[in-house]
């Protein structure tokens, strides 16, 4: 189990490390086949990257702006972990981040003949996870071993669940949108729990890089006056 380690994230270093490097390494991940396993796959590929967590942190997270702390495995209070945790201690915001497989039943699967397919044990088993983390963490966050494990006098936590694919969600619209309003109504211990695709994070990845450069740009022109009028 390892430790929560301060970390030095530099925005202006991600245009060739993350936009053109990362990004396109989990696009070509994603495209070498339509399922991918969590321990010989996906936890690999983002343990080797953690410019790429610490930005799926910042993504996701609208309190999260400039990450300083990172976990892999995290340790919470020695009963339950988390594949990795990304934090910004001066802002007191915490980003949880459980990896699951993606495969064609991470999500749904069918049980005997019902129209619709049930919700699938490894979608459960990480929910749960991330459920079993929030009862720790509620449990112990007035202690001074709380305070000593986040650095933090403030704690904003969400969760972040990524599991399975898009194209095995193509088939049935309605299962798309059974996924889609569990992420956006179902909360725990009101902590947002967001549950997402491996293909929506590319998308949603490429979307927060696009809008992170235009503003850096915008900045620096107000900043050099190159955008000021004659």
């Amino acid at each position: 189990m390892k430790k929560i380690k301060s970390h030095i994230y530099d925005p202006s270093s991600l245009d060739q490390d993350l936009k053109d490097q990362d990004l396109k390494e989990l696009e070509n991940l994603l495209e070498s086949k339509d399922e991918l396993s969590e321990s010989k796959d996906l936890l690999p590929f983002f343990r080797d990257r953690r410019n790429l967590i610490c930005c799926i942190g910042a993504c996701y997270h609208p309190k999260l702006i400039m990450p300083d702390r990172y976990a892999h495995e995290c340790d919470i209070f020695g009963d339950f972990r988390s594949d990795f945790l990304v934090g910004d201690s001066s802002r007191g915001a915490f980003c949880f981040i459980e990896l699951e497989d993606a495969t064609k039943t991470s999500i749904f699967h069918q049980v005997g003949k019902r129209t619709s397919r049930d919700w699938a044990p490894r979608f459960n088993h990480g929910y749960s996870q991330i459920i079993d983390w929030s009862y720790k963490i509620d449990d112990m966050k007035k202690t001074n071993a709380f305070r000593d494990k986040f650095q933090s006098e403030k704690f904003k936590p969400l969760s972040l669940l990524i599991i399975g694919r898009d194209k095995f969600l193509s088939d049935n619209p309605e299962e798309k949108r059974r996924l889609d309003w569990r992420k956006d109504n179902v909360i725990v211990h009101s902590m947002t729990v967001a549950c997402l695709t491996y293909d929506q994070l590319l998308v949603d990845l490429k979307d927060h890089c696009t809008m992170y450069y235009k503003q850096a740009e915008e900045n620096f022109l107000e900043e050099d006056g190159s955008g000021e009028e004659e």
